[in-house]
């Protein structure tokens, strides 16, 4: 592509200032012989973006003006290869030059922003979008061109009216940035699309990201229809919600107020209010909750039927029940929580009467932080997966590079009975 003006120092972006004109060699031709040219001089065309290589002649109707590329820069047609010279001689109506001019609105994100920053600057212009927002990550060199790199990124990608700039790391307790926006409205409540779901939320005040949704899908499609689903860390529901419309039961807490807020209100908007049980808890005090209220809600449904749910395995009455799975996606801190589970089913095992009933499935999400992460991932899972948990197979899911030598996984693993039911000394620490 062309490049724009270079503009290296502007402190306040200037569009008239991005203008550029181009001169290139037109060769003649008549109208009816337009499709023809094309063919024959298809590697000589201008055949640059957002540029047509064939435009109106200004002196005549009969007539168009095909565009050579721009290594032809003089009248005599130097560059052109023979072949292309004597076709044109022979069917064309003459060379003329031909001038273009190149406005603000020709360039792209990257353009631009490198045409502003000092040489050799690498563009800073990937974000993430989340409904009407850009979300960008500005490391602190190019602080002093926020602004301008806001208000180019909203002139430029459609359907952008915010763009904001994560200025702290994420919020331990309540999981989300703290933003200052850059260019656009004022305006943080995002509705987004997802997993066919829709979800609407105050993003300066809860935690999305739209690049687990590769994750997200790949978690529910484990689950079935009927299985009963513990989200531990739930956010506004982009693991939950998906997973009702399935056809799941989920019980889904967030610690954070907001995100209980939105969770109810996207409960709602995806019409699963009768498949989701939200809770506002902290997460070890809402896993034994959620246990015991699994319990009380069969009870309940028993006597509403008048009877005692069937076992499909043994075709006999099911006294007890597990969740089928825990999903823990809180990588910072979600390995911590893993004491919750110790003696969880203390004094239910003998209600488990079928063998074949197991223990739930445990999907804990975590980081790693090393220049060598797989040594670093297997040694922390292999001390509290193997050892805390009791847990002999587990698997490890790559979910995505976070920072350079920062990657998230997943660790799926079935909760052991030895810690379901301290069956042993060991405990988890």
């Amino acid at each position: 592509m062309i490049p724009p003006p270079i503009r290296h120092g502007m402190t306040v972006l200037n569009r008239e200032l991005f203008r550029r004109e181009i001169s290139v060699i037109g060769v003649r031709i008549p109208t009816s012989l337009t499709a023809k040219f094309l063919k024959v001089l298809n590697k000589e065309l201008l055949n640059q973006p957002k540029l047509r290589n064939v435009v109106n002649d200004p002196e005549s109707n009969l007539s168009r003006i095909i565009l050579m590329n721009l290594n032809v820069q003089s009248l005599d047609l130097a560059n052109l290869s023979s072949e292309a010279k004597d076709f044109i001689n022979k069917e064309g109506l003459g060379v003329v030059k031909h001038s273009i001019e190149l406005k603000y609105d020709y360039w792209g994100v990257d353009d631009i922003i490198k045409a502003i920053l000092p040489e050799g600057s690498e563009s800073p212009s990937s974000f993430t979008q989340v409904g009407h927002i850009a979300h960008v990550n500005l490391r602190d060199e190019f602080l002093p061109w926020k602004y301008m790199i806001g208000q180019v990124i909203l002139d430029k990608i459609p359907n952008i009216l915010t763009v904001v700039n994560k200025t702290d790391v994420i919020d331990s307790t309540y999981r989300f940035f703290k933003m200052e926006v850059l260019a656009g409205e004022n305006n943080m409540i995002a509705e987004v699309k997802e997993s066919n779901c829709r979800f609407r939320f105050d993003f300066s005040q809860v935690y999305w990201n739209s690049r687990l949704h590769t994750e997200h899908d790949r978690l529910v499609k484990m689950f079935k229809k009927g299985d009963y689903i513990c989200d531990v860390f739930a956010g506004v529901g982009p693991f939950a919600i998906p997973t009702a419309k399935k056809g799941c039961i989920v019980y889904a807490n967030d610690l954070n107020p907001m995100s209980y807020k939105y969770l109810l209100e996207n409960i709602s908007l995806n019409k699963v209010n009768n498949k989701i049980h939200p809770y506002n808890l902290d997460g070890r005090d809402f896993i034994k909750k959620a246990v015991k209220d699994l319990g009380k809600n069969l009870n309940a449904l028993d006597q509403t039927k008048m009877t005692k749910p069937m076992d499909t395995v043994t075709n006999t009455l099911a006294e007890f029940r597990t969740f089928n799975h825990f999903i823990m996606n809180l990588p910072a801190t979600a390995i911590e929580f893993l004491d919750a589970f110790k003696g969880l089913y203390k004094d239910k095992e003998s209600l488990i009467k079928n063998s074949r009933v197991d223990l739930p499935m445990i999907h804990c999400y975590c980081f790693t932080k090393s220049e060598t992460p797989d040594t670093e991932m297997i040694e922390r899972i292999n001390s509290i997966i193997t050892y805390s948990m009791q847990v002999d197979e587990y698997k490890i899911h790559f979910v995505r590079k976070v920072a350079p030598n920062k990657d998230m996984f997943c660790v799926s693993f079935r909760l052991s009975k030895e810690v379901a039911f301290l069956t042993t000394g060991r405990y988890v620490t």
